[in-house]
């Protein structure tokens, strides 16, 4: 399950200098003693690497160790700096395991406007 707040409909409408949630809700198929998050901007076909402020999903709601078939609930901040143009993308966002392995994989249409 995944909630970006605020996101009324698709594609998210994000202006420049705010900061938006990401709620994720998934279920672990595997253990894990650590957890990052890696976000692209996925233009034209092409990822290219979203920083965030924190990557740690193990500081992000994240009760770590994850333990194998339970539910785990990631929050955390999406800031849209103002120096990014305002264009059409998709919004790729990973959270990995301890062997680089993803976690969860979701991907959302933005559109960043001023």
């Amino acid at each position: 399950m995944v909630d970006i707040n605020p996101c009324a409909s698709q594609p998210c409408q994000l202006h420049k200098g705010q900061s938006y949630g990401v709620n994720v809700t998934f279920h672990s198929a595997v253990e894990s003693q650590t957890s990052t998050a890696v976000v692209h901007g996925v233009i034209a076909g092409v990822p290219i690497p979203f920083p965030i402020p924190m990557e740690d999903g193990c500081k992000s709601g994240i009760q770590c160790p994850i333990q194998k078939q339970q539910y785990y609930h990631y929050v955390t901040a999406l800031p849209v700096k103002t120096e990014y143009p305002a264009i059409k993308l998709v919004v790729e966002w990973e959270l990995r395991d301890d062997n680089k392995q993803d976690l969860f994989c979701i991907k959302f249409p933005v559109q960043i406007v001023s």
